[in-house]
């Protein structure tokens, strides 16, 4: 008879869930809340510690295994409109991570459980967790290089926006779930990061990047003098978010690949839109296809 201790099979189940999460995050590109990723992989390390008690057998049966990785994904993750396409990458990963650490305890001669998803092994915790930390590793370098965005596949696009004489540049992804509009002009309406924008501003009363969570209010401030027109808002919807609203700035000049884009708005994302680095903006696919790109 297996000898199963709880406090092992806990910490062993929330580190792999940590690995999971952290990795599937890379992958898809997703901003890194670390925290976030904490309490998810708490959350994993509960369910299986809780599904091998007495009585607790239904814990182990499909739906309450998907609900509880779902649950997981949500709480480390966030609920995005990526949440589909983050749920396929932790299943896919957790399937990969599952099969490399079994492959190395059965090398090491002592067995793994993989029982309804819960993972126990009698090897050395150690050994089993820098397998695990070697699949991420793997993982992390292999699947991200695969799945990065490239220029080649017409996927990031070259940026630069032009307002009373100035000018930024940036890297924009074109995501074909950006269907964001200007509902007044039916501008298409690019989300960039704040901070790529701000050098366009100065002279406008300064406001930090955190305001533009509350974008009436900055609105309210800076409308004034030239800038009095230039700015708009955008509502938007999003998982989580049934009504929110974007600040968004009318650019002199927006070239998209070094083509003139045909009057796009940009609005001012408070939050990263890609934790990689590779990108720092969203161009909608009609917008691209409206300029060639």
């Amino acid at each position: 008879m297996t000898v199963i201790y709880l406090d092992t099979l806990f910490v062993l189940n929330a580190i792999m869930d940590y690995l999971l999460l952290l990795c599937s995050a890379r992958i898809a590109g997703e901003e890194l809340h670390r925290l976030r990723m904490g309490l998810g992989a708490v959350l994993g390390g509960s369910y299986a510690a809780a599904a091998v008690l007495p009585g607790m057998d239904v814990l182990l049966q499909p739906p309450f295994k998907i609900g509880a990785a779902i649950l997981m994904v949500v709480v480390g993750l966030g609920a995005s409109r990526r949440l589909l396409r983050q749920a396929v990458i932790f299943f896919a990963l957790s399937c990969a991570f599952g099969g490399g650490v079994l492959g190395v305890s059965l090398l090491g001669g002592q067995g793994m459980s993989l029982g309804g998803g819960v993972i126990y092994s009698g090897m050395d915790i150690r050994i089993v967790l820098l397998s695990a930390a070697g699949c991420y590793v793997l993982f992390t370098l292999g699947l991200s290089r695969w799945g990065r965005h490239t220029a080649a596949a017409g996927e990031l696009i070259e940026t630069k926006l032009f307002v009373f004489g100035r000018e930024t540049n940036f890297t924009a992804l074109l995501d074909t779930g950006n269907t964001l509009s200007d509902p007044l002009s039916g501008k298409a309406v690019m989300v960039a990061d704040a901070d790529m924008v701000m050098p366009l501003l100065s002279g406008i009363a300064p406001f930090k990047r955190e305001e533009l969570s509350t974008p009436d209010r900055v609105l309210e401030r800076i409308n004034t003098g030239r800038w009095r027109g230039r700015f708009r808002l955008i509502p938007y919807r999003a998982v989580g978010v049934e009504c929110g609203l974007l600040l968004a700035l009318q650019p002199d000049q927006v070239k998209l690949n070094g083509r003139e884009s045909g009057g796009m708005l940009v609005a001012l994302s408070p939050t990263p839109v890609s934790d990689g680095g590779n990108y720092r903006a969203l161009v909608g696919s009609t917008s691209g296809k409206r300029d060639g790109i």
